[in-house]
């Protein structure tokens, strides 16, 4: 059997995804694949005017993380992922266009440009959905000090949420790992962090194989 994996860590905004996949690659060696946000020309944007911006945005992050997930393939080692190509779909753009942020039919084109593209993928092995409270995100989102995402309206949080639960509970393509994370400090205490690397190793086979590529 290959040694090779595929990990991917979801979850919502703040929810300590970049940490955990940082934290992830240093202690098994594999190689991370980060979300490209500040990097993003639109982001300042959107968070101003989302229903003016949200149709570029989402199609921005659509095109990276497919770049991704198909390099990803074609490596040779294991890897992992900051936030999946599923969720663009499934979480950002349904939540804009539920709440009115995205035209109907920017929303459609979107998703026929997305159910095209990731007809080409395989799935990773295994989703760690990373869930905390809003009002635990809310605080995260406070201490990290990102500027642009101080103004994120709590409902937006929410939503974003029962998205995310509603997505887990529906993905088919493979294994899920549901971390609750409120009461978790994966960068500071690492009795944590080793918590998360135990459910992690056991929600695969052959867990041996992680170490190597």
């Amino acid at each position: 059997m290959s040694s090779k994996r595929f990990i991917v860590i979801a979850g919502n905004i703040g929810s300590g995804k970049t940490t955990l996949t940082q934290l992830l690659s240093d202690h098994y060696g594999w190689t991370p694949y980060y979300e490209v946000v500040k990097e993003n020309p639109y982001l300042t944007d959107f968070y101003q005017d989302m229903l003016r911006w949200s149709l570029q945005l989402q199609v921005y992050f659509l095109s990276k993380r497919f770049q991704a997930h198909q390099a990803i393939a074609r490596a040779s080692c294991s890897a992992i992922q900051d936030r999946s190509v599923y969720e663009d779909a499934h979480i950002f753009a349904r939540a804009l266009y539920e709440q009115g942020k995205m035209e109907k039919r920017d929303f459609e084109n979107y998703l026929e440009l997305y159910h095209m593209m990731t007809q080409f993928l395989a799935p990773p092995d295994l989703v760690v959905y990373i869930r905390r409270s809003v009002e635990c995100l809310k605080s995260r989102i406070r201490e990290r000090g990102f500027a642009y995402e101080q103004d994120i309206p709590e409902s937006y949080l929410l939503h974003l949420n029962r998205c995310y639960d509603e997505w887990i509970a529906d993905y088919k393509f493979g294994k899920v790992l549901t971390v609750q994370a409120d009461n978790l400090d994966l960068k500071w205490k690492p009795e944590d962090f080793h918590y998360v690397c135990s459910k992690i190793e056991s929600s695969l086979e052959q867990p041996e194989l992680f170490f190597t590529c």
